[in-house]
């Protein structure tokens, strides 16, 4: 029965004690949103009680929320608790060699992801992604590590299309300008 509620149905549901429709909506994005907490913490093992933990609050809480849009909350409550568990401790990016990087999205031919020929251009640009501001590598990360689209990641952010535009460019093209800085790496590369 709970299968073919919608989202907003089974926050209904549970907002009236019921612990089966809270199964459902956790069955329906446990999976997910593991994944893209994941994205933030680098841990499978800590993105999986991160998620945990926001569905025990959603339950917690279930009296007073109010909530309109339940995958957007969903999924910007688990980038919040990523970001709270990062400024806990701070984790840099340590590989990025399970992603799948789509050339056709990468359209440019002089990206920091083709230039990864040896072992410490690698973890240069791995430290130079962690040294990006925080908007800026979150949007980097969802687009080229998760390949999100520009709608998903403004649906998840809460910001336009448009912004995400311009935060990846912004990014890439800061990300060109550390890699012309760095003795690592020449022009044509």
């Amino acid at each position: 029965m709970h299968l073919s509620l919608t989202d907003e149905a089974l926050m209904e549901q549970i907002r009236n004690n019921d612990t089966q429709a809270l199964e459902a909506l956790f069955n329906r994005y446990y999976k997910q949103l593991c994944q893209f907490c994941a994205v933030y913490i680098k841990d499978d093992a800590l993105a999986e009680e991160v998620i945990a933990n926001l569905f025990i609050k959603v339950w917690d809480n279930r009296a007073e929320a109010r909530i309109l849009n339940v995958k957007n909350y969903l999924f910007t409550a688990a980038k919040n608790l990523s970001l709270n568990q990062l400024q806990k401790k701070k984790e840099p990016v340590h590989s990025i060699e399970g992603a799948t990087i789509c050339t056709s999205v990468l359209q440019d031919t002089n990206t920091p992801f083709k230039i990864l020929s040896g072992r410490e251009s690698y973890n240069e640009i791995l430290s130079l992604i962690d040294s990006l501001p925080q908007g800026q590598r979150q949007v980097l990360l969802m687009s080229r590590v998760d390949d999100m689209c520009k709608h998903q990641i403004a649906g998840i952010l809460g910001i336009s299309v448009r912004t995400v535009e311009t935060t990846l460019y912004q990014s890439i093209k800061k990300l060109r300008e550390m890699l012309k800085g760095s003795p690592n790496f020449t022009a044509g590369t």
